[in-house]
């Protein structure tokens, strides 16, 4: 049994910077990618940023230069740095891993981004 526990994130204002982890408890896994996704009010979930095991990121327009993410394989977690926050970074983010026939995801944590 595999849960992926998330922390961080929170409410900011603009131009701020927030943090969010996402670390798998119980069996030991080996996720070939990791990713965050968001979903704001209203809005379906999209796709954030990915990392792969080789370590190759990929990010959407509208974060890139702002958002980093990372990942330390030792301790099966992902790690997603914001700065130069904005108000329509406003949503629930999750985490996913995949990989070896799994795919995991994270309860979510809100960030919130005032103007």
């Amino acid at each position: 049994q595999v849960q992926l526990v998330e922390s961080g994130g929170g409410l900011v204002q603009a131009g701020g910077s927030l943090s969010i982890s996402c670390a798998a408890s119980g069996d030991a896994i080996c996720a070939s990618a990791m990713a965050c996704y968001r979903q704001a009010p209203g809005k379906e979930r999209e796709l954030v940023a990915t990392i792969t095991s080789g370590t190759n990121t990929h990010y959407i327009n509208s974060v890139k230069g702002r958002f980093t993410v990372s990942r330390d394989d030792a301790k099966s977690t992902l790690y997603l740095q914001m700065d130069s926050l904005k108000p329509e970074d406003t949503a629930v983010y999750y985490c996913r891993f995949t990989g070896g026939g799994y795919d995991y995801w994270g309860q979510g944590t809100q960030v919130t981004v005032s103007s």
